[in-house]
């Protein structure tokens, strides 16, 4: 019998056991990137802790019985902006797409690099799939509908152009939680603390956009309530519609539940800490007035931040990483292994040394292990998961494994969750590809480097960092200005 799963939840501010709405349909809704550039290291958090969490659940209700979404952005200002910039000779929508497509490519192949699970990997040919993967742009349809029925209800009003939802409206229906409840902050301190945008049409400064017109560089739409001038929706509707329409519409007919407002509910809603206000607030008030419900999800958890070296992670202090640039100098999972070794909900240092440690295990790993094929989770490793996800004991435990010399389960243990997964011989190869350099070379091209920082000529210093990988040599940059580096593993 599978141990009880236990998950802190956001929302009740408490490790609480997990009871799905239905065991034979769990359901788990994780926010996706925004495609216009290169994931960072602190969007990889996300994709690693709910990729195990999506493993878990397989294991303890069957892979048949989890339904995992994680949306894609691909409607966005920061996208509009890098389509003009990149694509000056194509028609705006055409340079939109061709943002979208790449960077959306670019992602897939960095996180598939961590190990992590893909809609292709699990779903079959014929059968309803377990994990989607659905794109903003394919949902407008859903946002429209989910606003009318705001504005229906006073949740919602059209002010030049604009379809604002109401905090006033909302406060004003029965049956939904308050607004500011679960990020529990009054809305005086909502107000100070969120990042308000200042518009004459708005009825109160804390509504916020669910839609708004498109200028002639805008993609464009449709839009609802009546609004005559084509539009574009606001950021935090498209997870609203993805949410419903993949884990509330698409189970109308499946889930066994006896409340019936239990059908208007899905089991996880995950993500980053940074998304409980005002992304996740604004998700809930959302779903919740629209289709009357007491709450959108169950649990909703939250990785913690992520910082490099003890400083938090910024382009102007040069410790800014991409998943790419990483998995330049180091095998993906080893970024995996790293990123795992601190519980998801506590902050993380991202730190040369802990890649190091990380390296260094995942090699003798590979060594005693790393020969099988099973991958299956053993019961202790299933029990130290089910406390909320607590890695760090899970990690005790494949080091007990080791220690008393049980390498078959190990083995299978590590390839149950995303480790091992190029075979013994491939990861050795990779170690002994080392090539021999000049320190003359590298020390030349490390001054250029630093010279091009001091310029804040970022293209040129990439370059370089660029050809330094080449040679195999993964350069750190200190916190006393200096540069070292060492050829990689």
């Amino acid at each position: 019998m599978a141990p009880q799963l236990k998950l802190y939840n956001t929302l009740t501010r408490s490790k609480d056991a997990f009871v799905p709405i239905d065991p034979k349909n769990v359901r788990m809704y994780v926010c996706g990137p925004t495609v216009y550039d290169y994931a960072h290291i602190g969007n990889a958090r996300p994709i690693i802790v709910f990729d195990l969490l999506f493993r878990l659940l397989r294991q303890i209700y069957g892979a048949e019985a989890v339904t995992y979404v994680r949306n894609i952005t691909d409607v966005d200002d920061k996208i509009n902006a890098r389509a003009a910039r990149d694509y000056p000779g194509l028609p705006h929508n055409d340079a939109i797409r061709a943002v979208t497509r790449k960077t959306e490519e670019q992602f897939h192949a960095d996180i598939r690099a961590l190990g992590v699970l893909m809609p292709e990997d699990v779903n079959r040919p014929g059968e309803r799939p377990r994990f989607v993967e659905p794109r903003a742009t394919e949902h407008i349809d859903e946002m429209r509908m989910i606003i009318e029925r705001l504005v229906e209800r006073g949740a919602a009003y059209v002010a030049e152009e604009h379809v604002l939802f109401s905090v006033a409206g909302m406060q004003k229906l029965s049956g939904v939680p308050q607004y500011g409840a679960f990020s529990k902050r009054s809305l005086d301190e909502l107000l100070s603390g969120a990042r308000v945008d200042v518009a004459p049409y708005k009825r109160d400064p804390m509504d916020f956009v669910l839609w708004k017109p498109s200028g002639p560089q805008d993609p464009a739409w449709p839009s609802p309530a009546g609004i005559a001038t084509p539009g574009r929706p606001g950021w935090h509707i498209e997870c609203s519609a993805m949410a419903w329409k993949h884990l509330v519409q698409a189970f109308e007919t499946r889930l066994a539940c006896s409340d019936p407002t239990e059908r208007e509910i899905f089991d996880i809603h995950g993500g980053g800490i940074d998304l409980v206000f005002p992304h996740h607030e604004n998700e809930i008030a959302q779903s919740c007035c629209a289709f009357q419900t007491p709450r959108m999800a169950n649990v909703w958890m939250h990785n913690g931040f992520l910082q490099v070296e003890g400083e938090k992670m910024s382009k102007s202090l040069g410790n800014f990483f991409t998943i790419h640039d990483l998995l330049k100098d180091w095998p993906g999972e080893v970024l995996r292994f790293n990123m795992l070794r601190t519980h998801y909900r506590q902050p993380i240092d991202w730190t040369a040394k802990g890649l190091e440690e990380s390296q260094k295990t995942l090699d003798r790993w590979y060594e005693l292990a790393g020969h099988g094929e099973a991958a299956q989770l053993s019961e202790h490793i299933v029990e130290a998961l089910a406390d909320d996800l607590n890695t760090p004991k899970m990690l005790a435990e494949l080091h007990a494994l080791d220690g008393q010399g049980v390498y078959d389960e190990l083995g299978a243990n590590l390839r149950a969750m995303g480790f091992l997964l190029e075979g013994a011989e491939r990861w050795k190869a990779r170690k002994q590809a080392s090539l021999t350099v000049d320190p003359a070379v590298v020390e030349a091209l490390i001054a250029a480097r630093k010279e091009a920082r001091a310029a804040k000529n970022w293209p040129e210093s990439d370059r370089i960092r660029d050809e330094l990988a080449g040679l195999n040599v993964v350069v750190k940059d200190n916190k006393d200005g200096t540069t070292t580096w060492e050829v990689a593993r």
